[in-house]
């Protein structure tokens, strides 16, 4: 493999193969395994690499070890294919590693058991990444070694400028639950005309993509099982579309789903559907302290049972839209009392809107805000069934649609495994 020319395709029978060293693979080469579950790449016991440069430096390659992955992308090459194997690295910091390829096509893999990220990427364009699973594939690279690990975990997939690619029908298992095996399913760093969809991500984070300035980013028709994280300071810049994340059609089960705060994010068509007794998270939460702009709108969206609230943002954030949306909260076992949408005081709420929504409290009644200035919003056609402050604002009736403008009904997940028809999800 290792004396393979440029755009050789190299077939790999059933099989365990055992690397010495990182396999560098060159442009427009395809690996090809003889099945995920026939074919499995992994290292010889005695190839263990330090873990000093963990966590590496994430938007620089200085100090990273790019000799600690099972398989390396040579830089500034095109064309890469590597599929249908199973890629084992548990003593190394990852499966793949890749920078500034281009038209990379990574699909039925099955990456299990790496310290830091199973797919690391930097400057990846045109990227496909599908119908993989990520089983255990990342962490805090910590396996029981006195003073080893850290607080800064990895992800499966952890793409840095990532642009017009797509990650799609994967499925991400987490099956140790010590501290050292938590990690993200996708954790990026700025990402560019980008979508990510059905997938199933069965970790404590789902998706992340904080701190820098992201664009036309879609995230759609997942199973989400953690949050979907993208703060930035001050909500970060608006590109000339408009849009940085557009969050659509996903069935999202952790009621801390979406972490904020965000400029130009649309979250439309959502099933928000969370177990009553798991009860800590506001749905969006943002805990900065620097004012944003927005705008944002959540609208079109189920949310059954919302633990804390339904928004929570502790920093000033204007411009938010929330609109024909069915909220139905139960008695939680907390159980929770809050306003359902808690605003820092000092938002302009002239540009703020709760209009045209369905909410219902059903066993402990809640109010819809939480702090005074709040009620300074334009709130109007909504209608509000045990809804505990109702008297401190006009709501003024209209003829719009009030909650859903039309029935919820898509499917997600790998290869549209879970069918959501309006409140119930069915695998």
């Amino acid at each position: 493999m290792r004396d393979g020319a440029e755009g050789a395709t190299i077939e790999i029978a059933a099989g365990t193969y055992e690397l010495e060293a990182t396999l560098e693979l060159k442009a427009r080469m395809t690996l090809k395994g003889a099945g995920m579950d026939k074919t499995i790449l992994t290292h010889v016991a005695g190839w263990k690499p330090s873990t000093k440069t963990l966590p590496d430096p994430e938007m620089k390659m200085d100090g990273l070890d790019t000799d600690a992955y099972l398989i390396r992308l040579k830089r500034d090459t095109a064309g890469i294919t590597l599929s249908d194997m199973t890629l084992l690295a548990p003593q190394l910091h990852g499966a793949v590693f890749g920078w500034f390829h281009t038209d990379l096509h990574l699909h039925h893999l099955r990456i299990k058991n790496t310290l830091w990220s199973g797919v690391r990427t930097f400057g990846m364009k045109g990227a496909k990444i599908h119908d993989c699973e990520f089983i255990d594939a990342g962490g805090r690279w910590d396996r029981g070694e006195p003073g080893v690990g850290g607080g800064i975990t990895g992800g499966a997939i952890f793409p840095v400028w990532m642009s017009d690619s797509e990650i799609s029908h994967n499925r991400f298992v987490r099956t140790r639950m010590g501290k050292a095996e938590e990690f993200y399913g996708i954790k990026g760093r700025q990402g560019t005309r980008s979508r990510i969809h059905h997938n199933t991500i069965e970790v404590n984070f789902s998706i992340e993509f904080p701190f820098e300035n992201d664009e036309d980013m879609e995230i759609d028709h997942n199973v989400c099982f953690g949050t979907i994280s993208l703060p930035k300071y001050a909500g970060g810049s608006v590109p000339k579309s408009g849009s940085t994340f557009h969050i659509h059609h996903n069935w999202m089960r952790d009621s801390y789903s979406i972490e904020f705060v965000r400029n130009g994010v649309e979250i439309d068509h959502n099933l928000f559907d969370f177990d009553a007794k798991q009860d800590h998270g506001n749905l969006i939460s943002a805990f900065g302290n620097v004012a944003a702009k927005g705008p944002a709108s959540f609208h079109n969206n189920l949310v059954s049972n919302p633990g804390r609230g339904v928004i929570w943002i502790n920093e000033v954030y204007d411009n938010l839209e929330i609109r024909n949306n069915h909220i139905v909260t139960r008695t939680t076992a907390t159980p929770r009392q809050e306003g359902l949408f808690g605003f820092n005081p000092g938002c302009d709420f002239k540009t703020i809107t709760l209009r045209d929504n369905l909410i219902e409290c059903e066993g402990q009644a809640r109010p819809l805000l939480r702090c005074k200035e709040s009620y300074g919003a334009v709130i109007r056609n909504n209608t509000l069934s045990k809804v505990s402050d109702t008297d401190r604002y006009e709501n003024a009736k209209g003829d719009q649609v009030i909650g859903l403008e039309k029935p919820l009904a898509f499917q997600c997940g790998v290869h549209d495994e879970v069918t959501v028809d309006g409140w119930k999800a069915r695998r």
